[in-house]
Parts: C-alpha cells; sequence; structure tokens
C-alpha cells in the first residue's frame, strides 16, 4: 500500500452545547504533539482537521481519548453514521495490514499533556473560575 493511502485526513466535530466553547483549541494543543499525528488545524470554534497515520493511529482511537479527557463530539446522525464507516473501513485496513490492535492510548496523550505543559490546569476553562 503507498503511504497517502495511510494517511487519513479527517474532520472532529465538537458539540455547540458545552459550556466550554473553544473545545476545538485545547484538543489541538493537546493532539499537536501525539504520536501518529501527521498534521492538526484548526476549522473553527467547533471543528478540527485531522491527517493520521492508520498504522499507529484510528479516527475511534482519538475520539474516545477526547471522550475520556471531557471534551463533547458532536453526535448528530449524520455524524455517527461517518464515524461508523470510518471506523470499518481503518478496522478492515489495519487488519489487511497486519497491524495489532491499538492499546489503551489515553495515557500517551495524557502523558504528553502533562509533560508539554502546554495545559496546566486538567480541568476546563469554565470551571476554573469556581475553585
Amino acid at each position: 500500500m503507498s503511504t497517502p493511502d495511510l494517511i487519513k485526513k479527517r474532520e472532529i466535530r465538537f458539540c455547540h452545547l458545552h459550556p466550554e466553547k473553544n473545545q476545538a483549541q485545547s484538543a489541538l494543543l493537546l493532539l499537536s504533539d501525539a504520536d501518529g499525528i501527521v498534521d492538526i488545524r484548526f476549522g473553527d470554534t467547533l471543528c478540527l482537521y485531522v491527517s493520521y497515520d492508520v498504522r499507529r493511529l484510528t479516527l475511534r482511537a482519538i475520539e474516545n481519548v477526547l471522550v475520556r479527557l471531557g471534551y463533547h463530539l458532536d453526535n448528530r446522525l449524520i455524524t455517527r453514521m461517518k464515524r461508523a464507516v470510518f471506523a470499518y473501513s481503518e478496522d478492515t485496513q489495519r487488519t489487511n495490514l497486519g497491524c495489532t490492535e491499538i492499546t489503551d492510548t489515553t495515557l500517551m496523550f495524557v502523558t504528553r499533556k502533562a509533560n508539554g505543559n502546554r495545559c496546566r490546569d486538567r480541568r476546563p476553562e469554565h470551571w476554573r473560575k469556581y475553585l
């Protein structure tokens, strides 16, 4: 398989109902140094454009990490359908390539976040004013 077939370009959309209106910006800071991310661009306050190597990451793994860290993703029907198609195609491609199962990637992202000192306070911005 050629390298362009292994680099996936996806859009990650965030929920507009979340109190923190800048989820995409903070997610960009979190994901920018992650292993397997080729390119990440800021679309708007609710959208990120991510390019990643499917041999190292999948969209499902990236989104699972974001959800575990408290981000709220867009869950409209069309978005869920796209996720399902992307997950199926990426899992099939990884199986055909002989890639191993992706282990829990949360630790990888969290250690980069802690060591990089980009986001010093783990609480969302809208919670910081209460303490």
